[in-house]
């Protein structure tokens, strides 16, 4: 799995696919969609999406594939080396979202949640594989929200392709068990070999990354700098982050923002109430000959 691609673009998004298998041309084809890294407060989080036609489901079976946070990082990197010693009839693709991207995007004038960035990737990835001529016919997914709700929306999309979203659908369906491990093996090289745009930045003790782990929260501490915050590494938009930057770092005051505010008019202004018909001064004509409307426009 090539990786440079992450690293050249840390401060936005990268896809990485797989060749097309020429079976998935032409026969019939499901397809497993799933994510890593959803809650970390560091790192990127990366969808993955796999395909195979439904005849080699049997032979995907036989490599192991399953939810990858229930196998150990030797057995998934065994999978995946198995997954691609086998790209005559699986193909896969992972899109990875920076920090960086996912801060941009959640702290934007108009909110961006994860939820509809999560929906919106899973989206593109299998619209990719529709537009590459993959012959997708069943479509498996881990599930981001409520699963009927969901379900209803990419059925929506696309009404020709028989979909299930489903709770831990890593576990239960082996293309989507065969995404989850794209997905995080991709993320784990990428932490891994994480090219920091800042100077003296050190990952290698900053934890699991997860906002509940210690050793994450005192990396963040010693890592956040008064002015500029933190390094793109981090998630800005996450709660703890945004917490210990509140505490640690200068407090910033937008004086020219506040200006604008006070010279914007309100919305109110723009509208002016219509006036009554004795209120509008008439010319001395229109009263000598006794005129008078009958609608006021």
């Amino acid at each position: 799995m090539d990786l440079e691609c992450v690293a050249e673009n840390a401060h936005t998004t990268s896809v990485i696919k797989s060749p097309i298998p020429p079976p998935t041309l032409t026969e019939p084809c499901c397809v497993g969609i799933d994510e890593a890294g959803r809650g970390p407060v560091l790192g990127p989080m990366v969808y993955g999406i796999a395909y195979c036609p439904i005849s080699k489901i049997p032979e995907l079976t036989d490599l192991g594939v399953n939810d990858s946070k229930q196998l150990k990082e030797a057995d998934r990197e065994r999978i995946l080396a198995g997954i691609n010693d086998n790209n005559d009839y699986i193909g896969y693709c992972v899109k990875v979202l920076s920090p960086n991207f996912i801060s941009n995007s959640m702290l934007g004038r108009e909110n961006y949640n994860l939820n509809a960035m999560s929906h919106d990737t899973a989206i593109s990835l299998l619209q990719g594989l529709l537009e590459s001529g993959i012959n997708v016919q069943d479509v498996y997914v881990d599930t981001v929200g409520p699963a009927d709700k969901y379900q209803a929306k990419l059925s929506g999309i696309f009404p020709t392709l028989n979909i299930t979203v489903a709770s831990k659908a890593d576990a239960k369906y082996p293309i989507c068990g065969a995404s989850s491990i794209c997905a995080k093996v991709a993320r784990d090289k990428c932490i891994e070999n994480w090219a920091n745009p800042e100077r003296d930045v050190d990952i290698s003790e900053c934890g699991s990354g997860y906002p509940g782990d210690p050793n994450t929260k005192d990396w963040l501490r010693r890592n956040v700098d008064p002015i500029f915050g933190f390094p793109q590494f981090v998630r800005f938009s996450w709660s703890t982050a945004e917490n210990i930057m509140a505490k640690d770092c200068v407090k910033v005051t937008w004086d020219d923002e506040e200006e604008e505010k006070e010279n914007i008019p309100k919305i109110n202004s723009f509208f002016k109430n219509i006036q009554k018909e004795s209120d509008i001064s008439r010319h001395r004509f229109y009263h000598e000959q006794g005129l008078k409307s009958k609608t006021v426009l």
